[in-house]
């Protein structure tokens, strides 16, 4: 049994291993410049098929990456949607989608690479329907979803479904810019990350309250 538990614990870091140096690779040269043999050498992995081995084909491995950053979000969107269930405030809503996504950012070591990983794979059109997969098979964010439709009863589908994707481009960018520019050196505009939340959650509300209109 305990060689059991440290072949499985071994396994389980080889992984890790693995997922932490294709999210780099993959943020800092895009998906398709980067190949498994590329992967495993900056995972210390000498077997040049661990890649494959441990999780199959590159959107196996995209997914995998994808999913172990949705978990704690998911955490933390649960928390503030169980806080702000019921109410009718549009900015109550837009809170529950930004901060626990730029919170988790915040939260990792420095320096991060997800969001531009991110910003990586929501580009690239063989890709991005896992991002969305993931995203909306997470209960937290239907119930976000809802909360803020039900705010804008009125707004015609066609145009929800234009700021549902102004939304997610303003999100995936702007988190990755930011974190280029932590990573160069650069200046920023908000000193923290819950500083950008803030930002961005003005501009969202704002985005998302602008008169409605009807698509000609």
């Amino acid at each position: 049994m305990p060689q059991r538990t440290l072949r499985a614990e071994q396994v389980s870091a080889t992984r890790r291993q693995i997922m932490d140096a294709a999210e780099r690779l993959y943020a800092e040269e895009g998906l398709y410049a980067v190949s498994n043999r590329q992967i495993s050498a900056a995972a210390g992995q000498g077997n040049n098929a661990a890649v494959g081995y441990h999780f199959g084909t590159k959107a196996d491995l995209v997914r995998a990456i994808v999913r172990r950053h949705a978990e704690p979000t998911e955490a933390l969107r649960l928390e503030m949607v169980d806080r702000v269930a019921g109410s009718t405030e549009l900015r109550d809503w837009i809170e529950c989608l930004v901060r626990p996504s730029i919170a988790h950012l915040g939260s990792l070591p420095q320096p991060t690479w997800y969001a531009r990983f991110g910003a990586q794979v929501v580009t690239d059109p063989a890709f991005r329907t896992i991002m969305t997969e993931e995203a909306l098979a997470t209960p937290a964010l239907g119930r976000m979803i809802e909360g803020l439709h039900r705010c804008l009863p009125g707004l015609p589908h066609e145009v929800r479904a234009e700021r549902d994707a102004m939304t997610r481009q303003l999100m995936v960018h702007m988190c990755a810019e930011r974190e280029r520019a932590l990573a160069d050196g650069a200046q920023v505009t908000h000193a923290s990350w819950d500083g950008m939340a803030t930002g961005l959650v003005d501009a969202l509300t704002g985005l998302w309250s602008a008169g409605r209109r009807t698509s000609t």
